[in-house]
């Protein structure tokens, strides 16, 4: 199975003012980044310039629909 590692930047300011953002790493090489923020999410892909957007509530229909049920 894959080892994920996951780390993260907090910025000094407030979050409706800049993305908090997750390295996110398979087996010690870079998958993606996660930006997270008020309004959306967006993935960035490894060596990409540009990323994949989605609003909070598109989000969680896509989770909903396609995710994988977590017990608490």
């Amino acid at each position: 199975m894959a080892q994920h590692d996951v780390s993260f930047i907090v910025p000094e300011r407030a979050l409706g003012k800049a993305d908090i953002e997750f390295l996110v790493k398979r087996d010690g090489k870079v998958l993606g980044r996660l930006k997270v923020s008020n309004g959306t999410i967006v993935w960035v892909p490894k060596d990409a310039s540009y990323g994949y957007k989605m609003g909070w509530a598109d989000f969680d229909s896509h989770m909903q629909e396609h995710g994988k049920h977590e017990k608490k």
